[in-house]
């Protein structure tokens, strides 16, 4: 980050593709994916319960953009367009780093397994002859599940305001931050997305958390082989169009045995 700031910085080719993926996810989202937010969210601290206040949050948030994000694809370098601009890949890394494990299984020969970490799991073939079940995690309840869902070769990801946050005067103030306003996006209180590759699934998960409820589940509505289950701030439970009915479970239930919950 400090180096970026100052000078174009060569990199491997490994995190410049990541990068671009990056900035594919930005451009497909208009923005609400952009991990340039870092250049605010590193004024957060959800262990000690610090956040910026206005000022500081504004005059980071101005540095929030994905376009002054410069790539040079043929010296492979990255470059910051502002000084003080910072990025954190955290919103995609992990099912990066799911799919690239799936991906050293399959030159192994083994068939049938289940990659996670942290909120971005991975399944190929089946355990035990059947589909893996992967559980939804209710956002206010650690040992509760709001839906089950039998998945064969697909991944799934989960992003919520549970996992790092803390609260102050009733608002709750969690890692997954807007860059269009420097705080907390606070529409929902989950969002599970499942596609063809963790990677992909992640940084949607990021998105459609930021977009909110109607702009999200459009989006997710538009992408083939993408489906989605939002939680929103009340605690409802949204499904997009091509998810069946027989795969939801209410809410507060507990997962059955042999369930994986994000």
């Amino acid at each position: 980050n400090r180096e970026a700031a100052q000078h174009p910085v060569a990199i491997s080719e490994e995190l410049f593709e990541l990068l671009e993926r990056a900035n594919r996810v930005s451009n497909l989202t208009s923005g609400a994916f952009d991990i340039t937010f870092a250049s605010v969210g590193f004024l957060y601290d959800y262990r000690k319960g610090i956040r910026p206040d206005d000022r500081q949050r504004a005059a980071a948030t101005s540095l929030i953009n994905y376009h002054q994000l410069q790539l040079d694809r043929p010296q492979r370098t990255v470059h910051f367009g502002q000084p003080g601009m910072r990025i954190d890949l955290g919103g995609i890394a992990k099912g990066y780093a799911v799919d690239r494990c799936m991906a050293l299984l399959a030159q192994l020969g083994i068939g049938n397994a289940l990659v996670r970490a942290g909120g971005d799991s991975r399944v190929s073939g089946e355990r035990w002859g059947r589909p893996w079940t992967i559980g939804v995690r209710d956002p206010r309840d650690r040992d509760g599940v709001v839906a089950v869902i039998p998945l064969v070769d697909v991944a799934i990801s989960t992003s919520g305001d549970y996992e790092r946050f803390f609260e102050q005067d009733g608002v709750r103030y969690h890692h997954i931050i807007n860059p269009r306003t420097g705080d907390s996006a606070r529409e929902l209180q989950s969002t599970t997305i499942i596609g063809p590759d963790a990677t992909t699934t992640d940084a949607l998960s990021t998105s459609v958390f930021v977009l909110g409820l109607h702009e999200g589940m459009a989006l997710i509505n538009r992408l083939a082989g993408i489906d989605a289950i939002l939680v929103d701030h009340l605690g409802a439970l949204h499904y997009s169009r091509d998810l069946q009915p027989a795969k939801k479970l209410r809410t507060g239930v507990k997962a059955p045995s042999g369930t994986v919950s994000p």
